[in-house]
């Protein structure tokens, strides 16, 4: 199955019971490695994003017989990913009972555990200066310097206002840009 078939059609296909499960394999194929990259960079751990990727499928699964298609497929996609991770990351605090200042150092300290960290390489100051953001700052950069997401859409996805994403987008490009300088 192509991945240029668009959403519309997959949708349809996943409503008529004969094609329903060939459709959802067609919408995973499709947004996978997107969604897989977006809750990497929010969990940075492999494992951890892995996991949290088959429970995304999973509510996929389960709620896409409600999508309305208010939204395109892609914003509900990475509204439930987003979710997910948010959820995964207070569960982590909760079973670590520790303040999420202390979990975002873990996710710094991931980071640095990689074998090919180099503290020297832009890249991976970018990377630890990420981590060391607040989580919606960490969220909102996310999407908008990776995947280059909209104010627009993001502001359906996170379920705030453009105005807010935009706050929160500058506030971490300057706090990235302050570590990068002085780190």
């Amino acid at each position: 199955m192509s991945m240029a078939i668009e959403d519309s059609e997959l949708l349809n296909m996943f409503r008529d019971p004969v094609s329903r499960e060939k459709a959802y394999t067609a919408i995973i194929r499709k947004y996978q490695e997107r969604l897989y990259w977006h809750v990497r960079r929010m969990l940075v751990d492999h494992d951890d994003s892995n996991d949290v990727l088959q429970n995304v499928f999973i509510r996929v699964w389960n709620g896409l017989d409600n999508f309305r298609e208010d939204a395109r497929l892609y914003t509900w996609l990475y509204r439930i990913a987003t979710n997910e991770c948010l959820s995964f990351l207070e569960q982590k605090k909760k079973r670590a009972a520790v303040p999420l200042g202390d979990i975002e150092e873990g996710l710094s300290n991931q980071v640095k555990a990689d074998k090919d960290f180099d503290a020297n390489k832009i890249e991976w100051k970018l990377q630890l200066a990420i981590q060391k953001l607040p989580e919606k700052q960490r969220v909102v950069f996310n999407l908008r310097y990776y995947d280059e997401m909209p104010y627009e859409e993001m502001s359906r996805v996170l379920e705030t206002s453009e105005g807010a994403l935009k706050a929160s987008y500058h506030h971490a490009v300057k706090k990235i840009e302050d570590f990068v300088l002085n780190h």
